[in-house]
Parts: C-alpha cells; sequence; structure tokens
C-alpha cells in the first residue's frame, strides 16, 4: 500500500510517500480501507519534533483519523464489523496511508444522509466541540467569544454556541473569514489581527480559548468577574495567562477513555445528520500532498478542516 512516512523530525519536506507492507489485524483490531484521513495542527508539531507529548520512535506513518470502509477483522474482533462504513482514531499512528489499523472498540459508523467526508472531519474536532460545549453549559443571552471562529473546532464552537441561544462573538484574523463565521450563527465577528479589537467583545460571560498567548490573555481580561474559560489549546505555542482569583478556567484536563469518545463522537454525528452542525471543510488534499496540507496549516492558510483524500472507495 501507499503511505506517508516520516523518516525524520522537520518540516513538511520529511513527508514522504511510499509503498510499505500492508499491515494485518490483530486481537481486537480491524483493517479500514482508508477514503479521507483527518490532519490536524498537533500533527503538524509532532513532525517537527515539538509534539506535546515529546518525540515519537521513527519512521512513522502520521496520521490519528480515518474514515473508510473495513475490510478486515482480527481475532476477538466482531466479524460482522467488515463492509461498514466508519470512522476511527487510529491510536495516533497510521492515518495517512491507504491502510489503517484501529480498535473495533473506536469505530463509529457513519450514519445514513452523512457524507463521510463529513464525519472524518467532526471526527476529533466534533467530540472536542461536544464536550467543551457540555462542560461550558452555555446559557441563553450569554455573551460567548469563541476565539479562531473559522476553524475546526471553533467552527463547531460557534454552532453549538449559538444553537444554545448565546450571543456568539467568532474572532478570527482577517476579514476573509467574517462571512463564513456570520454564516455559522455569529451575531458578530471580530478582526483580532486588527488594533481595538478588544472594544467590541467587553463584558464577555465566556470564552473558548484554543490559541492561548496574548491572544487568550487579552481574551481572558474582557470576562466579567466571574465568567468562564474553556482552554482546549495553545497554537500559539504559549498559555494564556488568566487571572484565576477573578475568573473560572474550564477544559480539558485529559483525553477521554474510550467509551466516553465513541460517546462524544457518536453525538457529533448524530447532530450533523439531523442537520443541527456542519463541519466546515476548508480544503483537500491527495495522500502525496500531505506535506503541503501541513505547510498550509503551519502558515495559517486555511479555514476549517483539512482532509486527506486517499481513494474513491
Amino acid at each position: 500500500m501507499r503511505a506517508v512516512v516520516m523518516d525524520e523530525f522537520g518540516g513538511p519536506e520529511v513527508l514522504r510517500v511510499r509503498s510499505v507492507e500492508d499491515p494485518a489485524p490483530g486481537p481486537g483490531q480491524v483493517l479500514i480501507a482508508v477514503q479521507y484521513a483527518s490532519v490536524t495542527f498537533v500533527e503538524t508539531q509532532v513532525r517537527a519534533g515539538a509534539g506535546p507529548f515529546g518525540r515519537p520512535a521513527l519512521p512513522r506513518v502520521p496520521g490519528n483519523g480515518v474514515g473508510g470502509r473495513i475490510v478486515a477483522a482480527g481475532p476477538e474482533a466482531d466479524p460482522a464489523l467488515v463492509g461498514t462504513l466508519v470512522v476511527s482514531t487510529t491510536g495516533g499512528v497510521g492515518g495517512y496511508a491507504e491502510l489503517a489499523l484501529a480498535q473495533a472498540r473506536d469505530v463509529v459508523a457513519v450514519p445514513a444522509g452523512l457524507d463521510l467526508a463529513d464525519a472524518v472531519a467532526l471526527l476529533a474536532d466534533g467530540r472536542t466541540a461536544v464536550l467543551l460545549h457540555g462542560q461550558a453549559e452555555v446559557k441563553p443571552g450569554e455573551r460567548v467569544l469563541v476565539e479562531a471562529a473559522g476553524g475546526g473546532v471553533g467552527s463547531l464552537l460557534t454552532q453549538l454556541a449559538a444553537a444554545s441561544g448565546a450571543h456568539v462573538i467568532g474572532a478570527a484574523r482577517g476579514a476573509a473569514k467574517s462571512s463564513l463565521v456570520l454564516s455559522l450563527g455569529a451575531a458578530a465577528y471580530v478582526d483580532y489581527g486588527q488594533p481595538g479589537w478588544e472594544e467590541q467583545a467587553r463584558d464577555l460571560d465566556l470564552v473558548f480559548d484554543g490559541v492561548g498567548g496574548e491572544l487568550g490573555t487579552r481574551a481572558a481580561a474582557l470576562l466579567r468577574d466571574g465568567g468562564r474559560i474553556s482552554v482546549y489549546g495553545m497554537a500559539s505555542g504559549a498559555e494564556a495567562e488568566i487571572d484565576r482569583d477573578r475568573v473560572r478556567v474550564l477544559g480539558l484536563t485529559g483525553p477521554p477513555g474510550p467509551a466516553e469518545q465513541h460517546a462524544l463522537i457518536t453525538e457529533a454525528l448524530t447532530l450533523a445528520a439531523e442537520g443541527r452542525l456542519r463541519p466546515v471543510i476548508g480544503q483537500t488534499f491527495p495522500l502525496d500532498q500531505a506535506a503541503a496540507a501541513h505547510q498550509a496549516i503551519e502558515t495559517r492558510a486555511t479555514t476549517g478542516k483539512t482532509l486527506l483524500t486517499v481513494s474513491a472507495s
């Protein structure tokens, strides 16, 4: 099969496509013929050798989320799964390939009527957004600022908060993302690339902070006393400075367990199948252009979710 392999850490150019041996499912595993693979910002950090969990062993096939049809089941996995169209995490490795292994317990069947690309776009970002939105307990009428509102998680949080009746202020860099963010249900858009953007986002009840650094620090300062900030990432490379005596900090405390993860993904896919959640797929790249996908993410040239297209069937 073809797979993207990295033999060293470095820039996007270390991602090279080559032929490797087909994997075989072990106990409790299934083999998925991949049609789409998710590409995330964290994967660009891992490739550069600066991932949040240290440097993994090399050589390595990156990729932690795929969608496709199960073509084989290993011992202790239900053989009836073969032929099912699913999305699944891969345990952090092996997704950028024509065939990928996954634990049978991790696969989630794609609901009828939901496009597979949309399901893959919701695999990681959807479970994160559903989890964060539930933790934040968004209430009608609250003023909510969503950072990176044109991105994968941010676009979903914008929709979920708006559906809860909040007054959502979508924040992103550049005027070009304004129409997208407003179409997702935001009541207002602010461009944090422009000076004085804070004047348009005062007296907040809640901030969803996936950027950290200077932006997260400024956003936290806009919260009312007793407000909440949901911290789920630091795309800037640094943590936000937050006055924890004045505001309450929420967010991710660790990866959800397999059962919770499965339930969150299922909820996100169900919402999408019902038309209540729409992933934004901003760009797709063929498997052999994985390096270009990483470069686009690193240079902030993307909107919404980035996917690799692997095969058509």
